[in-house]
């Protein structure tokens, strides 16, 4: 088996046919598997995936929903020498399985490849927020994370242990990339379409209040709880500039809590909260020419520093354990795969067939 897609879904009814047709079209020139590695849809997500040759397996408790579970418990039931990772509301660009791996094939060093992914999601401020800065998914050549998925090399995530961790809520293909970056590896970005990206379309608000309760938000904290006492810890540090601009978001807040406190006029201490956020949405608005954009902007800072302490407090589980998951008519229990965790131990956990 020469490529295992996975395609990690969570209540993607609206787009997981196409992901799977594209996906289907994209293996047809290659020796390769599709596994739908599901977080617990309840919508017909799975009903819908069940009518294509794929795998379908799915998380069972106590094992929770999560960025990093995903990939992961697809990562478990593959076969394939090379790992590709796309979600369940992307479409494959059906060229790029073979320029990938005859750029891995060329080049022993590199763990993982991936192109443009092309964004869909054209009326959200999250969107525009994302795209007028200068982020990783733009950049082609050497990168040092491969955000929106990509092709790895297994004999690469092998050697990291494990691909993706079930703990992290997102960021998780940073915390890949470290890793691998930590090993030695090399990745790189294709002048080359990867796949179509069709993402939220909600109100960019109500998206920042439902990432919280998803707690997609705590990811950074989570990300940074994980890298304690790792050799990685300062590249997590170096690599991830907006930690810089959060940590003087969070002392804004703490100053405005103090004034709150402390000044005895409390009038004039609300005042000088006041002026001081409405000067710093003033300088926003100025620097994106739109006050709209700058008011989302400075609100999408408060939700995401004040997230950091949450997901750092978080508990953590073992990211290399066997995650709790079922095959939906597929291989019988004392079938299922097994593996090696990272100190070389064999996975054991749960297994079970439905269907």
């Amino acid at each position: 088996m020469i490529v295992s897609v996975i395609i990690k879904t969570l209540n993607e009814e609206r787009r997981i046919r196409r992901t799977i047709e594209t996906a289907l079209a994209a293996i047809a020139s290659v020796d390769g598997e599709i596994i739908v590695a599901d977080s617990g849809s309840s919508d017909r997500t799975i009903e819908i995936a069940s009518a294509y040759p794929v795998r379908i397996v799915q998380i069972m408790p106590p094992a929770e929903p999560s960025c990093g579970i995903g990939p992961q418990l697809g990562y478990q039931y593959a076969k394939g020498s090379y790992i590709c990772l796309i979600d369940g509301d992307m479409e494959l660009d059906e060229t790029f399985l073979g320029e990938g791996l005859d750029f891995l094939a060329k080049n022993p060093n590199v763990a993982g490849v991936t192109g443009h992914v092309e964004e869909k999601m054209l009326d959200s401020l999250e969107y525009t927020r994302r795209v007028t800065r200068n982020a990783p998914e733009a950049r082609t050549g050497s990168i040092d994370r491969m955000n929106g998925g990509g092709l790895y090399r297994r004999a690469a995530i092998g050697s990291v242990g494990y691909f993706t961790d079930r703990n992290l809520h997102c960021h998780e293909e940073f915390d890949l990339g470290v890793r691998l970056r930590s090993k030695g590896w090399l990745l790189h970005r294709l002048d080359w379409r990867f796949v179509s990206h069709y993402g939220h379309s909600i109100n960019s608000y109500r998206l920042l209040v439902r990432r919280w309760r998803t707690k997609y938000l705590f990811g950074i904290g989570e990300l940074l709880r994980a890298s304690v006492g790792q050799p990685y810890w300062k590249n997590v540090l170096a690599d991830l500039p907006e930690l810089r601009l959060w940590a003087l978001v969070a002392c804004w807040m703490l100053a405005s809590l103090a004034m709150l406190v402390f000044v005895p006029a409390k009038a004039l201490a609300v005042s000088a909260v006041l002026v001081l956020a409405a000067a710093v949405v003033a300088a926003m608005s100025i620097r994106k020419r739109s006050f709209t954009m700058g008011l989302y902007t400075v609100v999408a800072w408060l939700f995401h520093t004040t997230a950091v302490p949450f997901g750092y407090l978080r508990p953590r589980r073992d990211p290399r354990q066997w995650i709790e998951s079922r095959e939906l008519g597929g291989q019988d229990a004392e079938n299922a795969p097994a593996g090696l965790d990272g100190d070389g131990n064999r996975w054991t956990g749960v297994c079970q067939r439905v269907g």
